[in-house]
């Protein structure tokens, strides 16, 4: 009888002000953060594709692969589910999966691979570049800054690719220069993500694609 008394007290408790109720709880948008992440990470590696510095210290990528450009940008992949983006989500968690999987190559296996390696890495970068162009007709209708990401994403897998299939160095440092242009617009479109959040105004323009009053869910969101 008294357990009963006490919990229908703390029933008729009114609800905490600082409680907020979950239909008015908003998600914070994970876009620029996994954008942040691909392009840290990108840039790093694409300095030494291109031949900018040294390649003794290269391992300094695989740290960036793991932390940010591959479990951070998994993790916002998965936030992107919750928002509903499912551009975002698909895009975030492929290529957070794919800096998990550079790493793990570059750490775990690529000493076993035997016989012509550079044909093995170059069939693992020709599989991302066909993940990544599919991606960019996507992209049509997400912003035009998310386009020229994928736009110039695209283009250095696929000269990476070659780079890596032939062991054309000239063309993987090319590939590394168009990987620092892809970095760039990456930042970019993290940097109008969060500005334009922060500032609640367009401060830097993304140019959405999709129609107005037309977006559809998965597509409705710029970044």
């Amino acid at each position: 009888m008294e357990a009963a008394t006490v919990q229908r007290v703390r029933s008729e408790e009114p609800a905490s002000p600082d409680v907020v109720p979950a239909a008015g709880w908003r998600p914070a948008d994970p876009g620029p953060l996994g954008l942040g992440a691909f392009a840290m990470t990108t840039f790093v590696l694409s300095m030494f594709n291109a031949n900018l510095v040294s390649d003794k210290g290269a391992p300094v990528v695989l740290g960036l692969a793991l932390a940010y450009g591959g479990i951070v940008q998994l993790l916002a992949g998965l936030w992107e589910f919750r928002t509903g983006n499912t551009f975002g989500a698909v895009a975030f968690c492929s290529f957070g999966a794919f800096w998990l999987s550079f790493w793990a190559l570059e750490v775990f296996y690529a000493k076993e691979i035997t016989g012509n390696a550079g044909h093995a890495v170059g069939l693992y970068l020709w599989a991302w570049a066909i993940f990544t162009a599919y991606m960019t007709v996507a992209a049509l209708r997400v912003s035009g800054a998310v386009l020229a990401v994928f736009v110039l994403l695209t283009v250095t897998f696929i000269l990476l690719a070659i780079g890596a299939s032939g062991s054309h160095e000239t063309v993987t440092h090319w590939g590394g220069y168009i990987g620092l242009a892809t970095a760039a617009a990456a930042w970019y479109a993290s940097f109008a993500a969060v500005v334009n959040s922060t500032f609640a105004r367009t401060v830097l323009p993304v140019i959405p694609l999709a129609h107005a009053g037309g977006r559809r869910r998965g597509t409705r969101r710029s970044s």
